[in-house]
């Protein structure tokens, strides 16, 4: 009877069985089925977060230009913010006011929060409301941040929706 040689090493067989191999390969996927949940969910908290941090960002930023707005008023500045308008000077930059507050545009609280579409949003302009839409979101107009101009004697409204990010 004739034998075969394998090879070997050491006087020990080389190589994997296919045991061996099936058992990597279901392991392998066990592993990639627990992580790409983990994965998918970590992209979502990542788009929550922005949209946290530049809804944080626009709010600092409308209570900082009301404070120099404030100021301006206070010292009688001409050619500042007014009561119902005018401009404020925020590190060398004009920012557009109205009742206070910044402006819901581009020149108005965009110049004052200094928030851009490359940071990862869409930015919109309705009739005196600013909308910014996270890129990427599952559905856009769930994650987003929305800043409605100051009415006289109020606060502007600023509201966070993270429901479909």
């Amino acid at each position: 009877m004739k034998r075969f040689a394998y090879a070997q090493s050491g006087g020990r067989v080389a190589g994997f069985t296919l045991i061996e191999l099936v058992i990597v390969i279901t392991i392998v996927g066990i592993l990639a089925a627990v992580a790409l949940p983990r994965f998918v969910n970590l992209q979502r908290d990542a788009r929550i977060s922005k949209a946290q941090s530049i809804f944080g960002t626009i709010k600092a930023a409308a209570y900082l230009a009301k404070a120099r707005c404030e100021i301006d008023l206070s010292q009688g500045y001409s050619g500042a913010c007014t009561s119902s308008g005018g401009q404020v000077n925020m590190d060398g930059a004009l920012v557009a006011m109205v009742n206070r507050y910044p402006d819901a545009s581009s020149t108005g609280i965009d110049v004052a929060s200094q928030v851009t579409t490359a940071e990862g949003f869409t930015i919109t302009q309705g009739a005196g409301v600013r909308t910014y839409d996270v890129v990427g979101a599952a559905v856009p107009s769930q994650c987003r941040i929305s800043y409605t101009a100051a009415a006289p004697n109020q606060a502007p409204v600023i509201t966070l929706d993270v429901a479909g990010c």
